[in-house]
């Protein structure tokens, strides 16, 4: 028989004050995700209203409604995410991991996030932007309810839990995508926001499948190479696939206005800038669930729900004193309670209470 190893009272309070430090940082730097979004959206917008956009916006342009809406909410969204690929390309490189790219782009694990992003970004990211342009700020909790969708596909596709204190936490987040939807009552351009909100609520049916499918990508794959291919598969999908899509249903030039939309040197720039935001933002929410753990990184990187509409107040609003980015008060206090509900769907919220007393 084996003697009982005993326990160094000081190295076990060591442990858990050195997991709580490290849980304490992953929390941090996934509050950190939610808030780049909020630099993803604006600069994001400071693209479509600079160079080329400006004509391609003006009464003059010569396009058609449908080529405004939707090809212009596309090329947007390929423009960000072609520069996010660069960006990926370029720090994965840099890093020595280019062939570990290559390398798992070709396994199943990569061709789920293949997938993963096919859905997310062509589909999720320009329905954001068409959604954008139609309702502004308001859309951003709306799209922030990806992980409230996440958490029911997972419990319809994957028979995952979900409990009562989940379906009280989607109940929540309902009840303040309602109150959002409610600012566009009695308004001139009603039925226009809700068209948006609509959009918006499609990029968040969206990325809550490609969270879902993600999430078996990402647990066998270095977080920085599934990025990589996330990236790299949402910006050419976008770039070659539903850009021209939309230029043969519009009539239109989509390869030339690609061209002009990367290399007009005062649209670009902000497009390179939402490129890098984004890439960020998707390093950083991965980064921090390995570190505080996939429920409370998701709330955490949640959080953009209030952080974005924030963001665009100030950038675009206040900065650069753009109309139509402030929202009302009943707004940001949906917006509050969306991030809320999706800490109460992720967690529960007793469970930081107990691991403060277990740390003390």
């Amino acid at each position: 028989m084996g003697q009982a190893i005993a326990l160094n009272p000081a190295a076990v309070a060591a442990k858990h004050k050195l997991v709580g430090s490290f849980k304490k940082k992953g929390i941090i730097i996934a509050l950190f995700s939610g808030f780049l979004y909020s630099f993803y959206t604006s600069f994001m917008t400071l693209g479509m209203s600079n160079g080329i956009w400006l004509e391609w916006y003006g009464e003059n342009s010569g396009l058609s409604t449908f080529a405004v809406t939707y090809l212009l909410g596309a090329l947007c969204a390929a423009s960000t995410d072609t520069c996010s690929a660069f960006w990926a390309i370029g720090i994965t490189g840099a890093k020595g991991k280019l062939a570990d790219f290559f390398r798992c782009i070709k396994t199943k694990p990569g061709l789920v996030m293949v997938v993963a992003a096919l859905i997310g970004g062509p589909l999720a990211s320009t329905s954001y932007v068409v959604g954008l342009q139609m309702a502004g700020s308001l859309v951003v909790p709306i799209a922030a309810l990806c992980p409230v969708i996440g958490a029911i596909l997972g419990r319809i596709l994957f028979k995952q839990e979900l409990n009562a204190r989940m379906v009280l936490g989607i109940a929540i987040c309902f009840s303040a995508s309602l109150m959002i939807g409610s600012t566009s009552l009695g308004d001139g351009g009603g039925s226009n926001i809700l068209l948006g909100l609509f959009f918006g609520f499609l990029a968040a049916l969206f990325w809550g499948i490609e969270g879902c499918v993600c999430g078996y990508g990402t647990s066998m794959i270095d977080p920085e190479i599934g990025i990589t291919i996330r990236q790299v598969t949402s910006g050419f999908s976008n770039l070659f696939i539903l850009v021209p899509i939309f230029g043969l249903i519009a009539h239109v030039d989509s390869f030339g206005m690609a061209v002009q939309s990367l290399t007009d040197s005062e649209a670009v720039i902000w497009f390179v800038l939402a490129g890098l935001s984004a890439y960020l933002t998707y390093m950083y929410w991965y980064k921090g669930n390995s570190m505080c753990g996939a429920a409370l990184g998701m709330s955490c990187n949640g959080t953009f729900s209030f952080w974005g509409p924030f963001g665009n107040w100030i950038i675009l609003g206040v900065i650069m004193n753009m109309k139509g980015w402030d929202m009302p008060a009943i707004a940001w206090i949906a917006a509050v309670i969306m991030v809320i509900g999706i800490f109460i769907i992720a967690m529960n919220p007793m469970d930081l209470f107990k691991n403060n007393e277990e740390a003390a």
